[in-house]
């Protein structure tokens, strides 16, 4: 396993990180092999990139000695899969559309991409979605695009994230396996399911579905997003996640997704998180 780190783990990196270079120079002096990129809003990485720039972005990355792990967006919890507004819908359609055209031109072969949501905890204006209807928007859209992801040899990865949906690891395995495409498969999140599971057996469950994995610690007893914390600072049984990783054959990129960077001297995160996922991944 290479062990990577996520950009919105560096100053910046949520808003739209300007300066991968400086982000993978730094990634590469705490030891890490690789760094995620991300598609924002503004900044450096946005849908609009052009790919001779995406092309220039890339080569920058790995002028500094390390790979590119995946391609990431936080936009569509803004445009959601699930939504009830078609419009927005389909918003959020064209943004995974353009992930999967990118993807190639960076060098990466996996996509993460949120399903939608039942609710978002931290968009409180936000409409709930019936579960049904959730499942069956998000279900059309991906399944609109496998035949795209098949084609740029791009794999979709849906992420297991704080939505109220897609809640257990079996129900994951079921919506994967529907679309009967190895070009869609489970960009996992270990710590997204401290809270009402364990990871070793998400792990377990998804098997060769896994296409990439973050990782954070949480602490169970805070019950809410104040229980992420640094790794090896919470409640995961890390060397039984390890374990569970190498039983069912993963050997991809662990991508440590460290949210928001340290208020005063944040380049610590990232030497404290390097040393940390060594240890993890061995």
């Amino acid at each position: 396993m290479k062990a990577s780190i996520s950009c919105w783990s560096f100053p910046g990196g949520l808003g739209g990180l300007t300066d991968f270079a400086g982000a993978a120079r730094q990634a590469k002096s705490a030891g890490f092999d690789a760094i995620e990129v991300a598609f924002s809003p503004a900044g450096a990485l946005t849908p609009e990139t052009k790919d001779a720039d995406l092309v220039k972005l890339a080569s920058a990355i790995r002028s500094e000695g390390v790979e590119i792990a995946g391609l990431a967006t936080g936009m569509l919890w803004e445009a959601p899969l699930t939504h009830p507004d078609a419009k927005i819908r389909e918003k959020g359609k064209q943004i995974v559309r353009r992930m999967i055209a990118a993807a190639p031109v960076l060098g990466v072969d996996a996509i993460l991409v949120v399903p939608g949501a039942v609710d978002v905890f931290f968009m409180p204006d936000a409409p709930v979605v019936d579960y049904r209807d959730a499942w069956s928007r998000s279900s059309e859209t991906i399944a609109s695009l496998v035949g795209e992801a098949e084609q740029a040899g791009v794999k979709i990865g849906i992420e297991n994230v704080w939505n109220r949906f897609l809640m257990s690891p079996l129900e994951l395995v079921q919506f994967i396996d529907q679309f009967k495409s190895s070009s869609v498969g489970a960009y996992f999140d270990v710590g997204n399911v401290v809270l009402f599971g364990y990871p070793e057996q998400w792990i377990r469950a998804l098997g060769k579905r896994i296409v990439r994995v973050h990782v954070k610690d949480f602490k169970r007893a805070a019950g809410t997003a104040a229980g992420f914390v640094d790794l090896l600072a919470g409640d995961v049984n890390w060397p039984e996640v390890t374990k569970a990783l190498r039983e069912v054959g993963y050997d991809g990129y662990v991508t440590a997704e460290m949210i928001p960077p340290y208020t005063h001297y944040p380049e610590v995160l990232i030497e404290n998180t390097a040393r940390a996922l060594r240890a993890i991944i061995g």
